[in-house]
């Protein structure tokens, strides 16, 4: 029967083991070797990709407050969201700033003149009269024929629009109608008959990336205020790559060294230990991939750091086991009891850090915020490990009759 416990155990390691190869991949995405699973995305400063900071000023039609701050905000995102960027950062800073950060940027120069674009647009009349702006549009989709191959933008007005434009065609037939994007004609279609249905198409356009460009402008709507770009940082790919080669190794060779320490100074529970921090590595990376929590280089520190304060967890619980072994009680009393008695030190140290990653999350802003949340699911994550994990796992080791206390540090060191 002890040994049916014996290889329970084993089947319990052999299952974690396969489950951490299957959770490394996301922070190894380059050994091709490992089984691909969901990935965790990467911040800017692992993958790449820009960092931007704008300012809104004053115009003649609208002023910088609270309430054009929030329009500036939500068309910014809008825009940035239809870029298809992965995971991106945009918020307010101070009264008239917002923050843009823009990972795995191909063209980061090229991504900011698209943020910042006032995108207005309108259709005059031959006499100069504006009948429609972009605030009548309903959709933009950019579309290519696949026979003639003539790439253009597809527009939808709303209801408003839709009578606008049929008034407006069927006043001018025979005659032209501009349609202009910020101050510059696009083309300029003659009339053949009314258009009651509401739609119109921009032609012109070299590929359909060009049009996607256009139709992201135009349905996320001019900019309510001027923006003026006063920083701009570009993080370079092979800098990204270079960053989080280092980490990981830095990472591995702190994980090593724990792990030799724990197996020679407490010998026993420091091999439970070291199975319970391969569990708790493993449930890590789950909560980071469901979450979707972008990786970045203050998340891997307090991944580092949570994962310290996990094996100083076991260092309290085991110094009150041998304390308890010292006095004379039996193996599975001293388990027990140790880690009653070291319960509230280690709900004292983990209570008091998450109020400070709390902190830093609600003052914070990109990477502090990454650090805080990653931070956080480390350390929830390691009170659970050592508290029911390695507790089970001991009383399971204590069952198989090993009994020897110069097992569990208690003597002969």
């Amino acid at each position: 029967m002890k040994w049916d416990r014996v290889l329970r155990l084993f089947a319990v390691v052999i299952a974690v083991v396969v489950i951490a190869v299957f959770s490394v991949q996301p922070i190894f995405p380059n050994v091709k070797w490992l089984p691909l699973t969901k990935e965790i995305p990467l911040g800017l400063d692992l993958q790449g990709g820009v960092h931007v900071a704008l300012e809104a000023h004053d115009t003649e039609q609208a002023k910088v407050n609270d309430e054009n701050m929030k329009q500036l905000l939500e068309a910014i995102e809008r825009r940035v969201n239809a870029f298809g960027v992965s995971e991106p950062i945009v918020q307010q800073e101070g009264d008239r700033r917002i923050i843009v950060e823009l990972a795995g940027i191909k063209d980061p120069d090229q991504a900011v003149r698209d943020i910042v674009k006032t995108a207005f647009l309108e259709f005059k009349t031959e006499d100069g009269k504006t009948i429609l702006t972009g605030a009548d549009l309903k959709n933009a989709v950019e579309s290519s024929d696949p026979v003639t191959n003539v790439v253009e933008v597809g527009l939808e007005f709303n209801k408003e629009g839709t009578q606008k434009f049929a008034e407006a065609t069927s006043a001018n037939v025979g005659k032209r109608i501009a349609i202009i994007l910020d101050g510059n004609v696009l083309q300029t279609p003659v009339v053949n008959e009314p258009i009651t249905g509401g739609k119109a198409r921009i032609t012109g356009y070299a590929n359909l990336e060009e049009a996607h460009t256009i139709a992201v402008l135009l349905k996320s709507g001019a900019l309510p205020l001027k923006t003026e770009v006063i920083e701009k940082r570009t993080v370079g790919p092979s800098l990204g790559a270079d960053s989080l080669s280092k980490s990981i190794k830095a990472a591995a060779v702190g994980l090593i060294a724990i792990l030799i320490f724990m197996l020679g100074y407490y010998r026993l529970p420091g091999m439970v230990a070291n199975f319970a921090l391969v569990v708790y590595g493993v449930i890590v990376i789950a909560i980071f991939a469901a979450m979707h929590v972008v990786l970045t280089l203050p998340g891997i520190a307090a991944f580092v750091l949570s994962m310290g304060m996990a094996v100083d967890a076991n260092v309290i619980i085991f110094e009150r086991i041998k304390e308890e072994l010292k006095s004379g009680k039996s193996l599975r009393s001293s388990i027990e009891s140790g880690f009653k008695r070291a319960f509230v030190a280690v709900l004292d140290s983990n209570v008091t850090t998450l109020i400070a990653a709390a902190v830093l999350f609600y003052f914070g802003s990109g990477p502090i915020k990454s650090f805080a949340v990653a931070l956080s699911v480390g350390i929830l994550t390691s009170m659970f490990t050592a508290i029911t994990f390695t507790r089970w796992v001991l009383h399971l080791t204590a069952s198989t009759g090993i009994k020897n206390t110069k097992l569990y540090g208690a003597q002969g060191r």
